[in-house]
């Protein structure tokens, strides 16, 4: 039987980075992952393809709308191809868990493909797609097995008409009507590119908004620019049966008053979150408890109730996103190797991809009013850039929520173009404690999206944000 330092359990962004920091730091480490394909959810069937077809589908509306307004003619019909759409993504794809491959390789990791389970709080068995099972020793294991899309009980998901994200990337054709369940990032995202490619979509969500996590004003933006976009939105609405009859399917729900709303679409996509994926990993042989909702339980070291075995990503609490896993991998890594690492959680950012971007990172308002922090707000609209005119790219705003007392930024909230990576500005302004001020005083080069993130702390500052 193989021994080593750290077997790491899933090799999504949590797991491989990981096993890549374990490696670095000297430690004789083994990759357990139960698919052909390195990188979990998000580099196969998550953030990386829906990437790829957002942005094809982007450049499709581009086309089909904005070209003639800049005085690019096409003469002759523009077709959207989904086929090579589907195509392209997928070289993405197989480019990207390549690289992995190869991260794998370089950093002398051992790859072992197949089912993890613990046998014991030391002794991993893996059982590779021809049934051969194989068993390693550890004197460290690290838990990073994912999530997969939650399912309403009440829904047969066939996974040809009424489908997960996972069938989403992947559809056979453009949908005429696509309604999907739920509001929030990966129902938009994807009923966005559905959208631009000339389906009808409809979105039923529970709550009251969209993005519902995210800052109440976000939401609002958000939803105003999707309407516009002709996107249709049920908020307030609860599913309460979805049927399939042939290609047609039909969902039901009732509004805020009880009243029954019937929808008839081809296609539904179910995008109600997702859940910690621990099937099949016989945690209670190795000692590690499973919460009420099937997390894995850890202490603010990531460690579960057996010391020498932790749990990263998706599969603990906290939010689902790629980036959090990464850190968390890092750190476990870190204390492993016997250093003191931490994170800040309130500095992980969280992002929409669709168009406009949202982004986020600290406290909303409805948080700070919670806690009884006086605060002050600053804002600013992205339609007052020289920049965002010259790309017609005029919706959105920045807001900065800082200490009213202290000037300390303590939330940014953004919607606009490019606004994924503009949040990192305000993660390092965070991460070093800065005020407002600190920002406003910045220079930032003209004409750039960016200054809507200094006239938005000019506006916190003393209100005098200099372009409105």
């Amino acid at each position: 039987m193989d021994a080593f330092d750290v077997a790491v359990i899933g090799s999504g962004p949590g797991g491989y980075v990981a096993a890549i920091r374990c490696a670095q730091l000297g430690l004789k480490t083994a990759l357990i992952e139960k698919y052909n394909t390195l990188g979990g959810t998000c580099l196969n069937v998550g953030c990386i393809p829906s990437k790829a077809l957002l942005d094809s589908s982007h450049h499709y509306e581009d086309a089909t709308k904005h070209f003639e307004t800049h005085g690019i003619e096409i003469p002759g019909e523009i077709i959207a191809n989904l086929s090579k759409m589907l195509a392209r993504k997928d070289s993405v794809v197989a480019q990207t868990t390549k690289g992995i491959e190869y991260l794998m390789d370089k950093n002398k990791i051992t790859v072992l493909h197949g089912f993890g389970s613990f046998k014991d709080a030391h002794t991993i068995s893996v059982k590779d797609s021809e049934g051969k099972t194989t068993s390693i020793s550890a004197k460290n294991t690290i838990i990073a097995t994912g999530s997969k899309p939650s399912q309403l009980p009440f829904i047969t998901q066939d996974k040809e008409r009424i489908i997960t994200s996972t069938e989403a990337l992947s559809l056979p054709e453009i949908p005429k009507h696509l309604v999907v369940i739920g509001g929030g990032v990966i129902g938009l995202e994807l009923g966005q590119v559905y959208k631009r490619l000339g389906a009808e979509v409809t979105v039923v969500e529970y709550a009251e908004r969209i993005i519902p996590s995210m800052d109440e004003a976000l939401s609002k933006e958000l939803a105003k620019v999707m309407k516009k976009q002709k996107v249709k939105f049920l908020l307030s609405h609860g599913v309460k049966e979805v049927t399939r009859k042939g290609d047609i399917v039909t969902v039901k729900a009732n509004d805020k008053k009880g009243a029954e709303v019937v929808l008839e679409a081809d296609y539904c996509l179910v995008a109600v979150g997702r859940s910690p994926y621990t099937a099949g990993l016989n945690a209670a042989a190795a000692g590690v408890s499973l919460d009420e909702r099937g997390r894995v339980v850890t202490n603010s070291h990531l460690q579960t109730a057996t010391p020498h075995i932790y749990a990263i990503g998706d599969v603990v609490a906290g939010a689902m996103l790629a980036h959090k896993a990464e850190e968390e991998g890092t750190m476990v890594a870190e204390i492993i190797a016997g250093q003191k690492p931490h994170i800040d959680y309130n500095l992980i950012p969280g992002v929409v991809y669709t168009w406009p971007e949202v982004a986020a990172v600290g406290k909303t308002e409805a948080q700070l009013k919670e806690s009884n922090t006086p605060y002050k707000v600053g804002q600013f609209p992205m339609r007052a850039l020289g920049r965002s005119r010259a790309s017609m790219d005029l919706d959105g705003f920045v807001k900065i929520l800082a200490h009213k007392e202290t000037d300390e930024v303590l939330g940014v909230h953004m919607i606009g173009a490019r606004c994924a990576d503009l949040i990192a500005e305000a993660v390092v302004a965070m991460e070093f404690r800065a005020s407002a001020e600190d920002i406003s005083r910045m220079s930032h080069a003209h004409p750039t999206f960016a200054e809507a993130i200094k006239e938005a702390a000019l506006a916190a500052t003393e209100d005098r944000a200099l372009h409105i």
